[in-house]
């Protein structure tokens, strides 16, 4: 069936706020923090939602979205599947990227740099945090593994659930854990009008950011 908008006519034009090299924090990571803040405080949907873009041997990307789960100075940390496509792309090439996108502030942030397994200790503790549910779900499914049918997962979903009915601690499957994107690279976009748009970025430089203003 053939599109019924013209998509070269689907445009908006920014206006809410504006970004300078004056008004943000020194330091990426703290800016980070208050813009997702205020995403938060926006109700913009799914504001901890991020585009994870990782490429193979050869340099073939691929991308998907995933969930943050935490952030601080170290870096940005998410859970997966370490068998899936990303978990493979990722032991091969240990470098990431990841955009924020947030239409209800005008809001987008790009962050690079190299990515690395947390802790187990982590990864326990985040895996206990999670709905019994949810941690049978990741202990069923073989992420990115070609599979029969649904019926094949929802009957590995159902032997665990089963097995582990009165069992208040699942442990976590060895393939299941975290990862830490250590920030390389953060850029912080606004949208303007006629799109004239504010981009900061922060490059990191030893033990310093070094802060810069890019052409939209």
């Amino acid at each position: 069936m053939a599109l019924t908008h013209n998509l070269a006519d689907i445009r908006n034009n920014y206006s809410k706020q504006a970004l300078s090299e004056e008004s943000v924090s020194g330091d990426p990571i703290s800016q980070f923090d208050v813009w997702l803040e205020e995403a938060i405080a926006a109700k913009a949907e799914e504001p901890t939602a991020m585009v994870l873009s990782t490429v193979n041997a050869v340099g073939k990307p691929s991308a998907r979205v995933v969930l943050l789960k935490d952030v601080s100075a170290l870096g940005f940390t998410f859970f997966t599947n370490y068998d899936s496509r990303k978990g493979r792309e990722l032991n091969e090439k240990p470098f990431a990227a990841i955009t924020f996108f947030w239409p209800a502030l005008e809001r987008q942030v790009r962050i690079e740099g190299k990515v690395v397994k947390v802790a187990p200790e982590v990864s326990d503790k985040y895996f206990h945090s999670r709905p019994k549910g949810s941690q049978i779900g990741a202990c069923a499914s073989p992420q990115s593994q070609e599979v029969e049918s649904r019926s094949v997962l929802e009957e590995a979903d159902k032997k665990l659930s089963e097995k582990y009915a009165t069992s208040e601690l699942i442990p976590r499957p060895p393939h299941w854990g975290g990862y830490q994107l250590q920030p390389e690279r953060i850029e912080f976009w606004q949208g303007r009008p006629n799109r004239l748009h504010d981009r900061i970025v922060y490059e990191q430089q030893e033990e310093s950011w070094k802060i810069i203003r890019l052409a939209p």
